[in-house]
């Protein structure tokens, strides 16, 4: 019985691969010192599957910033601005693209954390990056055989956008043609290579499209597959039944995976009719989650399959690439023993994938086994995940939809005359740069090198530091930096109950950024204040506004590993109750702005589109739900990061925010086109005037184009000035002249609007 592991994460256990990164974009280190941490993760990664036993193991799915970004280098679709002039692509244009340099932005980022192609009909495709093939021949020569991976064709054209100048409604599918003969000069090499198996990711067949694209692809490049086994994996959601047909039908493909654990109306069509003499890849364990796999109940779904495929033709998977979940719980030792037995990072899953693939062929592991029985029983059992006044509190819920007394017009009248803020007032997003001493202090409290006292004094300072910095660059709402915070939805969970926290748990988001996410393994309430402390301690610095800052409820669900014991929407209406509180104490305590940040909501929309309106209809409650009982004179603002929010724009009116600033910039304004196309928005809001997630410091000049282009489409009182997202990333010496340009031009705004009059 054969395993196979659809991809893995490629930071390394203690994030090897960040840090050689930005050392090597600090100039501190050569491309050769790179690429060597490089090689040994993945030679690390190949042995430890292959030892562990898995037959097919993925090749290529290693990545220095994505894989998205990796096939735009393959195909040579480099935007003009970077002038690219042909050959190999290195790291110069390769991270140009992914991060700006001094002289043009980076391409847009989406919220599924991927660089997004631009392309158009005059984009000359070429073969230019051979990652593929040097990381098959690469593991070969460790003696590990390999299935190179490569985004399918079809999905990678619809995640790209039109490039700027290109009709919005240029049919992006048109381009199947020009880049379907370098993914032939990929295959050609790879058969030269010795490769037997190609992996073809087409995630975009769970979607509600027409699927005769990946008909006429694979009819195109089966040629070129002849003497080639070929797998088409799909992930993340169901495969509706039209394309399941369609997939099914292709000639010349010879198995197809599944995500099983999202796929439940799949196994149903698998069920129903699977083609004769094709493999099954059957992702029965978890690829985006951490909580061990139940594998009496996996081992239950694979029985029922090996009756319909054949036991030489199923293969045990995992539901999705394994870049999702944190690494190797071997590195937590300080993990609660009854917590960790629940779990399972990427080296535990690789063992379950063998362990069931054993199991199926006869080799059941009684021992392995029964410990997990024991786990699953543990964790149904366990007094720790319950609260029932929580949960009480909770049900209450139902009836009401959460909404302010007072409609957002008035209550922004009301606003003003407390705070009296110039026209396109000036404010920053939450974080300031976490310097290295920061950073210290923080680790040395943690491990009680220094007392309490030195550490409160120590994060005052900074926090005056940063508070005299916005004075002095005449900020008008300030805030106090989150020196203090570590992550912004870690450092909420560890101050709420039903939540657990790893030392080493980090998953990739983008580029060198990786996040620990928390654990939500029970009901979820606030044993105390979380934020007030510091909020207050940093208003008392100043006269003018002081943002109080909470990482919003959807956003702490989403970016977290999150309990699948209960419905994820009830998990998310506990932490709105708890950030209610919250909310209320910073009200309480004299703190007059408060930011529930929602960079996180857009992200978990589901992918098929039946499903947007009840996620958005409880994500939105859940947000409501936090701030309901403020009063009129208390400014809500929310936060929310990554393009793409046209289609749920009136799910964000209907978050009844006081004033939202919204990513902007690096999606080439695409933000603004939903104004020009006539929808009313009456709340402040304030798409940001420039990405910070690149080193690049915009002209006080460009910033002005920037908010000329949105007063084209929004009123002058409702408009903000305010970067696209939090500056923690940045450095000081990035951040002051940016934010200097940023309230320069607001200023010349000012000047030439109150001159206007």
């Amino acid at each position: 019985m054969a395993s196979h592991i659809v991809g893995y994460p490629c930071m390394g256990p203690k994030r090897e691969l960040k840090f050689a990164l930005e050392s090597f974009w600090d100039g501190k280190s050569s491309a050769e010192d790179l690429e060597k941490v490089a090689a040994d993760l993945r030679a690390s990664i190949w042995k430890q599957m292959s030892g562990a036993g898995i037959k097919y193991i993925p090749s290529n799915t290693f990545s220095y910033y994505d894989q998205m970004l990796d096939t735009t280098a393959m195909l040579g679709a480099v935007p003009p601005r970077y002038n690219w002039t042909g050959g190999e692509i290195g790291f110069s244009t390769y991270f140009s693209m992914a991060r700006g340099n001094a002289s043009v932005p980076a391409m847009e980022m989406t919220k599924c954390h991927f660089i997004v192609p631009e392309l158009g009909p005059d984009v000359n495709f070429s073969y230019a990056s051979h990652k593929a093939v040097n990381e098959y021949n690469e593991a070969k020569s460790l003696g590990v055989d390999t299935v190179p991976v490569l985004i399918g064709p079809v999905t990678y054209l619809l995640l790209s956008k039109p490039a700027k100048g290109v009709e919005k409604t240029f049919p992006l599918l048109s381009l199947l043609d020009k880049i379907l003969p370098i993914y032939k000069e990929v295959i050609a090499e790879l058969k030269a290579a010795g490769a037997s198996w190609i992996q073809f990711d087409e995630p975009t067949l769970v979607l509600d499209l027409e699927s005769h694209a990946f008909t006429k692809a694979y009819a195109e490049l089966e040629s070129s597959l002849s003497g080639l086994n070929v797998l088409i994996e799909t992930y993340f959601a169901d495969v509706p039944a039209a394309a399941f047909k369609t997939l099914t039908s292709l000639s010349g493909i010879s198995g197809f995976g599944f995500d099983l654990v999202r796929g439940g109306q799949t196994l149903d069509l698998i069920k129903g009719g699977f083609p004769s003499g094709k493999y099954l890849f059957a992702g029965v364990v978890d690829g985006r989650n951490i909580w061990a796999n139940d594998l009496e109940a996996s081992l239950t779904i694979l029985q029922s399959l090996e009756g319909i495929v054949g036991k030489d033709k199923l293969v045990v998977s995992t539901s999705c690439s394994l870049l999702h979940t944190a690494v190797d719980l071997i590195n937590e030792p300080k993990l609660d023993q009854e917590i960790k037995s629940w779990l399972a990072f990427a080296a535990q899953k690789v063992v379950e994938v063998n362990a069931l693939a054993k199991a199926l062929a006869g080799e059941k592991d009684e021992a392995f086994f029964s410990a997990n029985a024991a786990a699953q029983a543990s964790r149904k059992s366990s007094p720790r995940v319950t609260n029932e006044a929580v949960q009480k509190a909770a049900a209450a819920l139902k009836g009401s939809d959460h909404r302010r007394a007072t409609n957002v017009s008035a209550r922004l009248d009301a606003q003003q005359k407390k705070l009296n803020l110039p026209i396109l007032p000036t404010t920053t997003i939450g974080s300031f740069p976490q310097t290295i001493e920061l950073r210290r202090v923080r680790r040395e409290y943690k491990a009680k090198k220094i007392s309490e006292e030195e550490y409160i004094k120590a994060i005052k300072e900074e926090i005056n530091k940063v508070v005299k910095l916005q004075e002095e660059l005449d900020i008008d709402v300030l805030v106090h930096g989150e020196p203090e915070r570590n992550d912004m939805v870690e450092y909420f969970g560890e101050q709420l109950s039903g939540f657990a926290f790893t030392a080493n748990g980090w998953v990739q988001s983008y580029g060198s950024r990786c996040v620990k996410p928390p654990i939500i393994y029970g009901d979820v309430s606030r044993p105390k204040p979380m934020t007030v402390f510091w909020s207050t301690a940093a208003q008392s610095m100043t006269k003018r506004p002081m943002k109080g800052m909470l990482t919003g409820p959807v956003t702490i669900l989403n970016w977290s590993f999150v309990r699948n014991d209960q419905p994820r929407f009830e998990t998310c209406y506990q932490i709105a109750l708890a950030i209610k509180d919250e909310v209320e104490d910073l009200e309480k305590a004299g703190i007059t702005v408060i930011q529930i940040d929602e960079a996180a909501l857009r992200e978990g929309l589901p992918l098929r589109k039946a499903e947007h309106a009840f996620y958005l209809d409880w994500a939105v409650h859940s947000f409501r739900i936090t701030n309901v009982g403020v009063e009129d004179t208390t400014q809500i603002h929310t936060h929310m990061c990554y393009s793409e929010f046209n289609d749920i724009i009136h799910s964000i009116i209907n978050m009844d925010a006081d004033v939202i600033t919204i990513e902007n910039s690096r999606s080439d304004e695409k933000l603004l086109s939903v104004f020009r196309e006539g929808v009313k928005y009456g709340a402040g809001i304030g798409p940001g005037v420039y990405d910070i997630h690149s080193p690049r410091i915009p002209s006080t000049e460009e910033i002005a184009d920037r908010i000329n282009k949105m007063l084209a489409v929004l009123e002058t009182n409702i408009l903000w000035v305010n970067p696209d997202c939090g500056l923690k990333t940045r450095k000081y010496t990035e951040v002051k002249p940016a934010l200097e340009n940023m309230v320069s031009a607001a200023k010349l705004l000012r000047t030439q609007l109150a001159s206007a009059k």
